[in-house]
């Protein structure tokens, strides 16, 4: 995946920002003490939620990328000042998809981290009924990869490296992983504004 950074924040392609003035504070705390009330999350804390959800659904290779310096280890470090923009993105691969996940609506970036880690929970709530499974659930989150960055098409439309193909046979190629991945059938825009720029690329340079 093009440019997966934990430090600074990888926002991922053809996902839309929040405006900085319609950042809200969340309510992603915990409890506190006796009194029950609640108080802030730390990005530690945040972090140990998203883990946990990440280890639930089996996801793997899993890269969390915010505006926080990182420690040696990658993860955000604790008690820093709160950036400008407390965005956070995580990237993992979920039955050989590479997913993201990501979140700006919230001003802090504990919060942000937190809010993924609910949004995965509330999902895998969703998949326990038996009408969908995870991995048509988070269809619409794939990673869309920058082929302006050097990403072969091939990758796109799912041919292999080497493999023979002729221009009609990847243009078979497009229509069927369009029918997927388009919004009216569960995918999204932005998956679908790869696979345009794949096939542009792709007839540029197979055609004759």
């Amino acid at each position: 995946m093009q440019n997966e950074t934990s430090y600074p924040l990888h926002w991922p392609q053809g996902r839309p920002r929040t405006e900085p003035r319609r950042r809200r504070r969340a309510l992603f705390g915990t409890k506190a003490g006796e009194s029950g009330r609640l108080r802030e999350l730390t990005v530690g804390e945040a972090i140990a939620r998203l883990q946990a959800e990440l280890d639930r659904i089996g996801a793997k290779r899993p890269v969390l990328s915010t505006n926080i310096e990182v420690r040696l280890d990658g993860m955000p470090r604790s008690g820093r000042r709160e950036p400008d923009d407390p965005g956070a993105a995580v990237y993992f691969t979920l039955k050989e998809q590479r997913t993201v996940l990501a979140c700006d609506r919230w001003d802090r970036t504990a919060d942000n981290i937190a809010a993924i880690a609910a949004h995965i929970e509330a999902t895998r709530a969703i998949a326990r009924w038996g009408v969908g499974t995870l991995e048509q659930a988070f269809r619409g989150y794939r990673a869309i990869e920058d082929l302006s960055a050097g990403v072969p098409w091939r990758r796109a439309l799912g041919i292999r490296d080497g493999e023979p193909v002729g221009l009609a046979e990847v243009e078979a190629r497009f229509r069927e992983r369009a029918r997927e991945f388009h919004p009216d059938h569960g995918g999204s825009h932005a998956a679908m504004a790869e696979l345009n720029q794949a096939i542009a690329a792709a007839r540029r340079e197979l055609r004759p």
